[in-house]
């Protein structure tokens, strides 16, 4: 088996995980960030996971440069309001109900969830951001695109404030909000993207992922970073090579 085919199967194997709703993580094995259990060893977490190790289109990677291009604009259709937060050990994420979604161009996916990144898993020019938010949707035959959104310090977002205040400070059971968070108050004013083929960030590092990170920053309360922070000191896999792959800039 020649090693594009064996990606494909690696890719294969790691599908079963996309179906959990509590996040796609490799379920039952152990990693983190750090340590012998850290991104240099993510590899060795599982079958499914060897791709973390040998893949060509791993994510997040450090955006240089970028082709501008003609790409079409992200249709995104965010009518209802998330109320089931979970902290499953590697990030704290937000459950989505079914019904929302994404269209770009011809290709239309549904949102299942989003999480955060303490700091930012992306680079731009060599520099990260405080943090970054993924909002994570499927389609059909399983590909994902995911939009990815950077978070600074500066006024506060009450999305975020709300999220931040009902975060739970343990690993556990998604757990209901007393109130529905507005996920479009987590986008910034404009919606120009950079565009790139890529992966998951976690084990098992799939490369199904049609990564869309948004150019404009939205801005957050510096002390709403600073609780997540205290939960999550570092949750970002350092960026990746990137290899022959090209990054599209709307």
């Amino acid at each position: 088996m020649n090693r594009r085919h064996a990606l494909k199967a690696l890719a294969g194997l790691a599908l079963c995980p996309l179906c959990a709703s509590t996040g796609f993580a490799a379920e039952g094995a152990h990693w983190s960030y750090e340590g012998d259990h850290g991104p240099a060893h993510w590899g060795d977490v599982d079958a499914a996971s060897k791709v973390c190790s040998v893949g060509s289109q791993q994510s997040p990677i450090n955006i240089e440069s970028s082709i501008k291009s003609n790409l079409a604009p992200l249709q995104i259709s965010w009518r209802n309001k998330a109320d089931m937060i979970v902290n499953n050990g590697h990030t704290i994420q937000i459950n989505t109900p079914a019904g929302d979604g994404l269209k770009v161009g011809a290709d239309s996916y549904e949102l299942l969830q989003f999480h955060f990144h303490h700091p930012s898993e992306h680079l731009i020019a060599g520099k990260n951001y405080p943090m970054e938010c993924h909002f994570v949707h499927r389609n059909k035959a399983g590909g994902l695109a995911v939009v990815g959104v950077l978070m600074t310090a500066g006024k506060a977002n009450a999305a975020f404030a709300q999220i931040a205040a009902a975060m739970p400070d343990k690993a556990g059971d998604p757990i209901k909000m007393k109130a529905g968070v507005d996920m479009t108050k987590l986008l910034p004013g404009k919606r120009g993207y950079y565009r790139y083929s890529g992966s998951l960030t976690t084990p098992p590092c799939s490369e199904v992922v049609n990564w869309l990170l948004l150019r404009e920053p939205i801005t957050v309360a510096k002390a709403d970073i600073d609780a997540f922070a205290k939960l999550f000191p570092m949750n970002a896999r350092p960026p990746q090579k990137i290899d022959r792959r090209f990054v599209l800039m709307s």
